[in-house]
């Protein structure tokens, strides 16, 4: 093979006609596209089960996840194996999303007269809008495109490209429309980060027990700096013999007092503490106590129940947990 071939030449082309192709789908974001959407909105009851063979299948994949992780309950069904026992998946009720960009799929038309025989409404996806799976389905969403970027005009790549933007641009309007939340999201992502910030309370990450660093109000400055090294977490409470906060003694309450000469040997920590400190409920979302610190300015947050100390946790334990 030459050396002398210029691959980003034969690149860039690619990104020119898959882009044009996309230019093109732009017109087809139109009625048909809003019959669809309302559709399926309308219809509470049911699932969205999508269809598609080859590459068609990859992008009906992808759309059926983007689908179910946005509000709408969706999953892949392989029309071959639909045809042979998987139709048992699909219910009265629900909505069958058939892809074929040719709309002439030997493996899907088959389906369709026992799909309508079982009254399951059928929406297409397909680059020929007079082919039979267009013209057979409760709504057309049109996908087609000047050309494929393959030079062969036989691999799927602009067509491909463009069927997988139709299925987001349908994904997210639908998203949109229902009023789908970040909170929503993380609901159905709990293990991602997102799922982490919106999910995580400040309960399950707090220092709590022997792990917590406090002292009583008589104590020396000097013994409050010693349960601060302890602990390491830059701070410690100052609490009573019922653990009711009296007040928190920082890193920066420390360097305070240190440039005023106080004698950290004879002074004790009630009379240089920060009596009304922030605090918050374990129960917060850790997201929420991220903002409150954020906002206060402050590295550690001291968490309370009824005015009794619970837990206390830093900037770091935020970190480690992924929620920063």
């Amino acid at each position: 093979m030459s050396t002398q071939f210029d691959f980003c030449r034969a690149g860039k082309q690619v990104l020119a006609t898959e882009i044009a192709g996309l230019q093109q789908i732009d017109n087809y974001i139109n009625q048909d596209f809003h019959d669809t959407c309302q559709l399926i909105l309308n219809n509470t009851n049911g699932k969205v089960i999508v269809m598609g063979v080859g590459k068609s299948g990859h992008i009906g994949n992808k759309l059926a996840a983007t689908l179910a992780s946005t509000g709408t309950p969706s999953f892949f069904v392989h029309p071959g194996e639909a045809a042979h026992g998987d139709l048992g998946m699909i219910s009265t009720g629900d909505i069958v999303i058939a892809i074929s960009y040719s709309g002439e799929s030997s493996e899907i038309l088959p389906l369709y007269p026992v799909l309508k025989r079982r009254s399951i409404q059928i929406i297409s996806m397909t680059g020929n809008p007079n082919s039979n799976m267009a013209t057979l389905a409760d709504c057309h969403l049109q996908v087609t495109i000047p050309e494929e970027a393959c030079p062969l005009g036989l691999a799927p790549t602009s067509s491909s490209t463009a069927t997988l933007v139709m299925g987001d641009a349908l994904a997210i309007a639908l998203l949109q429309a229902r009023g789908f939340t970040k909170d929503d999201f993380a609901l159905s992502h709990p293990g991602g980060a997102l799922g982490r910030k919106l999910l995580l309370m400040l309960s399950d990450i707090m220092h709590k027990g022997t792990e917590l660093p406090r002292v009583g109000p008589d104590a020396l400055v000097r013994d409050a700096l010693l349960e601060i090294s302890q602990k390491g977490l830059g701070m410690t409470a100052v609490v009573d013999n019922d653990d009711n906060l009296l007040g928190i003694f920082t890193d920066g309450d420390l360097r305070r007092i240190l440039d005023k000469r106080i004698d950290i040997h004879s002074t004790v920590i009630s009379d240089v503490m920060t009596k009304k400190p922030t605090v918050a409920n374990p129960h917060m979302l850790a997201v929420e106590g991220l903002n409150l610190m954020q906002e206060r300015r402050i590295n550690g947050l001291i968490l309370v129940e009824d005015g009794r100390l619970v837990g206390a946790l830093n900037m770091h334990d935020l970190l480690k947990a992924g929620v920063m």
